[in-house]
């Protein structure tokens, strides 16, 4: 499997957006890029962007699968654009890459801010996906203040996407389990990841490595000017909290607001912050065990847990067949325990996975299927976005190097032991980064003196950020403040809880704080 992705469940799949937008650029160079050129410490020139040149590409959206409220879809103009920025930013006029851009713009819009930049997390979320379908949940207020201004950091979606490996592919790797306990299972996931690394670095040579955070915080600089934006107004979820924390680290003074929710701890290592995710998943469906008892339709299980490792053998004895027409995938373990774990990102999900779980046991797996494709963005034709491709590339470019071979069993055997539906089978993606190129750009500690106070929020239940998360990320910014949330599933803002909303509509428009100390009760 992927490493386990910290991104916000999409609000909706607008496939006619991502399959027709027009300009997302070539492949990129595999030119040699200047000795050093990747250090995060480095301070590159900042070349001052030209204006964006915004179209309308409302014709391009698939809007109809949105909910809007009554009388809002006809005020909303959507512009699409596209710039080009520095691949390498210690070379600014050497290659060019293009990054794709939407704006969302409400002809209502009376007292206007700016922008509203806008991130899903991932890495590899589609920002320009994330802005539209904003539109139909974000509150009347903040699209009456500001633009909302999402795009597709590099390497992803339409912005120069990184393409690694095949659809056909990546069904093989999304149904592959090896139990790295095992000589032989070690040995497999070595194998596969190597193939994979090696596909990567193959096509794109030396460029691979300009493809992580550092430069994507750059990217958002140079958004920011082309669209005209004295400072940058920020909303980043999951993944986003780091890319946010790290444009406030490099540019503290560009910054009017940010909101990072569900944020990404930035105090922990690699493996650490995997086998907290491990953890956040292993108590979430603790939680909708027990969901599932008091509720008809997903009682009938008794225990749901119990259940789950009784289709895991079954899948291990003989892979399960769906009835969704034209479907020649049999679910394996891994698609199995990817259905389960991408329920439970939110508990809207929760029902979808009880009778997911109960049409697995009578012998068909469409309802499973139907949750892991969505986890892997794979449409009902077969096809993927290349969310997984992207997530590896930034990740990797993002960590160091490693980890070695006998850390990697240690953490297996105590991953199998630690988290019991889980861990056995996540231990593969140990060895993703481990052959990776080799010119990586740690993230600098996101220290950040903006002139106003980072908003952090922090779910007390997120499985995939865990809380502990928040409070470091605050931390360790500086000029930071934490709101809090007795919720359950992933991130806060828009999940329903109007104790969240409130506060965060006013800090984006108003830029005023809530009380410190602040929970917001379920």
């Amino acid at each position: 499997m992927p490493k386990i992705r910290a991104v916000l469940p999409l609000l909706a799949l607008l496939t006619a957006c991502t399959s027709t937008i027009s300009g997302h650029g070539a492949a990129a160079s595999t030119s040699a890029p200047p000795s050093g050129s990747h250090s995060s410490s480095s301070t590159p020139a900042t070349p001052t962007h030209p204006a964006a040149n915004f179209t309308d590409c409302t014709s391009l959206l698939n809007l109809g699968s949105l909910n809007f409220p009554s009388g809002r879809k006809d005020k909303l103009a959507f512009g699409c654009a596209t710039i080009a920025v520095p691949l390498d930013y210690s070379d600014p006029t050497g290659k060019k890459i293009t990054i794709q851009l939407i704006k969302v713009h409400d002809t209502d819009d009376a007292n206007p801010i700016g922008s509203l930049v806008v991130n899903p997390g991932g890495p590899g979320g589609s920002g320009v996906d994330l802005a539209v379908g904003l539109t139909a949940q974000i509150p009347e207020t903040i699209l009456q203040h500001f633009d909302l201004l999402g795009f597709d950091p590099r390497g992803v979606g339409l912005s120069t996407p990184i393409s690694c490996i095949s659809d056909s592919d990546k069904d093989v790797l999304n149904a592959a389990a090896p139990d790295v306990t095992t000589a032989a299972g070690f040995d497999q996931a070595k194998q596969v990841a190597r193939e994979v690394a090696q596909s990567c670095n193959t096509k794109y040579g030396t460029s691979l490595a300009d493809f992580n955070t550092v430069n994507t915080a750059r990217d958002i600089d140079q958004i920011r000017q082309a669209v005209g934006d004295a400072k940058l107004n920020y909303l980043g979820f999951s993944y986003g909290t780091e890319l946010g924390s790290i444009y406030a680290h490099l540019f503290p003074n560009n910054v009017r607001v940010a909101v990072l929710d569900g944020a990404v701890d930035p105090l922990t290592s690699d493996i650490q912050a995997f086998a907290d995710q491990l953890k956040g998943f292993e108590g979430a469906f603790d939680q909708f065990a027990a969901w599932c008892r008091q509720h008809s339709g997903c009682s009938s299980l008794g225990d749901p847990r119990q259940k789950v490792y009784e289709l895991v053998a079954r899948a291990k004895a003989s892979p399960i067949p769906s009835s969704r027409s034209g479907e020649t995938r049999k679910a394996t373990v891994a698609n199995v325990l990817t259905g389960v774990l991408s329920a439970l990102y939110s508990q809207s999900q929760w029902s979808s996975l009880g009778q997911a779980l109960i049409s697995g046991l009578n012998g068909d797996s469409m309802g499973l299927f139907s949750l892991a494709d969505q986890y892997n963005e794979r449409s009902p034709s077969g096809s993927y976005t290349n969310i997984a491709d992207a997530n590896d590339a930034i990740n990797c470019n993002d960590s160091k190097p490693g980890p070695t071979d006998a850390t990697i069993r240690q953490t297996a055997v105590q991953w199998a032991r630690e988290f019991p539906m889980f861990g056995e089978w996540s231990a593969s993606s140990l060895f993703g980064c481990q052959q990776w190129q080799g010119d990586r750009t740690p993230l600098p500690k996101p220290t950040a003196p903006t002139p106003t106070k980072v908003l952090v929020i922090g779910n007390l239940h997120d499985p995939a950020t865990p809380y502990q998360g928040a409070i470091d990320l605050a931390r360790t910014m500086g000029n930071a403040e934490l709101l809090t949330w007795d919720g359950e599933g992933h991130t806060s803002y828009l999940q329903g809880s109007s104790c969240i909303d409130n506060y965060v509509d006013n800090y984006l428009v108003n830029a005023v704080l809530p009380p410190a100390n602040t929970t917001c009760p379920r």
